[in-house]
């Protein structure tokens, strides 16, 4: 791998790509609409690039790592019918299924595109598989002290309408059994079986609240004050649990959770199939055991 292009490099989550692919691969480009934020990621090489105006069939790349969400679709179709791999940290079931229909387009041109990558989905799809159950439960925690973008926000916001049934998971330490609220991740949509996920936050009065914040959803005020006001702790965790038995992973921040995850997958791809898949398809068994070395906890108990 010669050249890999981060679109969005400069944001929470493209910032963590960047640095776990720097010794990794020669030339790591950081691409976005603002040359000038491009040019504060270290190590990186910066590159304007608009992803509504520009052609990204002129794209000189060898791999291509998705963290922006506008024209996720366009851009992998230009990536794909050039022969450029492509990486989508997306969390959008539409954008995901948009990309799944370009699997012969990949394969046409031998290239691949891996799909669910980062903490959820990502993370969490590993967990299921190793599980590999039927009917599987999926929770996320998330800690009110972590930094997330404009983009990150508005997608929260949005599902936050589509809030479902309540249950009780059992998370890791120090955060215990926990109330989650059904929300809509990908997972429950491309895992195989019957899965459901949903979501609670470290502070539990405001994992309370959850529901209740979906009639909300659309005041700027709530938008700002998630995107500027910052309390709590930046740990998360995510768990699966199926037939009495749990996986879970934990740590802090986010952010670097999913960022790293892609780009380890990225220093994956020479290995893989050409065709668009998701992670649980695209990696081994021995990934997470590898992420959990970077500072992160994978843990596995029994439900009571």
């Amino acid at each position: 791998m010669r050249r890999v292009v981060i679109l969005g490099g400069y944001g929470a989550v493209g910032r963590e790509v960047v640095a776990g692919l720097l010794g990794h691969v020669p030339d790591v480009v950081v691409a976005g609409r603002d040359l000038a934020k491009a040019g504060t990621v270290a190590g990186a090489t910066p590159l304007r690039l608009d992803l509504r105006d520009d052609d990204l069939s002129l794209l000189d790349a060898d791999a291509v790592v998705m963290c922006a969400d506008q024209e996720n679709v366009r851009g992998a179709r230009a990536c794909l019918a050039r022969g450029v791999h492509y990486v989508d940290v997306s969390a959008d079931h539409k954008v995901l299924t948009g990309i799944g229909e370009l699997h012969n387009l990949a394969v046409e041109h031998e290239a691949t595109a891996v799909l669910s990558v980062g903490l959820v989905p990502g993370v969490t799809n590993l967990l299921a598989r190793s599980l590999n159950g039927d009917d599987t439960d999926i929770g996320v925690l998330l800690g009110l002290g972590e930094h997330h973008g404009p983009s990150a926000v508005r997608w929260t916001l949005d599902a936050l309408g589509d809030v479902g049934e309540s249950w009780r998971m059992r998370f890791p330490a120090p955060y215990g059994e926990r109330v989650v609220h059904g929300f809509p991740f990908s997972d429950q949509f491309t895992l195989p079986g019957k899965v459901r996920t949903g979501l609670c936050l470290d502070s539990r009065a405001m994992s309370a609240f959850l529901p209740r914040i979906g009639k909300f959803r659309h005041a700027k005020p709530l938008s700002w004050l998630l995107r500027n006001v910052h309390f709590g702790r930046d740990g998360f965790a995510v768990a699966a649990a199926s037939n009495g038995k749990v996986m879970a992973f934990s740590g802090r921040r986010q952010s670097r959770a999913t960022g790293l995850v892609a780009a380890m997958v990225v220093r994956r791809l020479a290995g893989m199939s050409p065709g668009v898949q998701h992670i649980e398809n695209a990696v081994g068994t021995d990934f997470l055991p590898e992420l959990a070395d970077h500072g992160f906890n994978l843990d596995e108990y029994q439900t009571r």
